[in-house]
């Protein structure tokens, strides 16, 4: 099992941990909504908690709870940049449908 990320979705939370000043790595997990089913939910962990995975790639801890594992497990996850906007992209080999707006996921 494993969650990876880019060098630059790296630098991204490294820069907002920075700019924080606390806090564990990023958590990322999921919660049910939109038309497909599914999103992911991304923020900062304070603390890891006794059923979170924890994974480490380019010096980012990414902590991830045991129930939402099982829809994220091989995600890869990068920072991207396009005109003014710029987001978290999810690379997930696990969905098998997204919805029109890319806002929910089924797998």
């Amino acid at each position: 099992m494993s969650i990876t990320l880019t060098e630059a979705a790296a630098e991204r939370v490294r820069s907002h941990l920075a700019r924080r000043g606390h806090g564990v790595g990023l958590r990322l997990g999921v919660r049910t909504t939109g038309c497909s089913g599914m999103a992911y939910v991304v923020d900062y962990a304070d603390e890891v908690g006794k059923d979170d995975a924890v994974f480490e790639d380019h010096g980012v801890k990414v902590i991830v709870d045991h129930h939402a594992l099982q829809y994220i497990d091989g995600t890869e996850l990068d920072f991207v940049r396009q005109g003014l906007n710029e987001s978290f992209q999810f690379r997930n080999p696990n969905v098998k449908d997204e919805c029109g707006c890319g806002e929910s996921f089924n797998v």
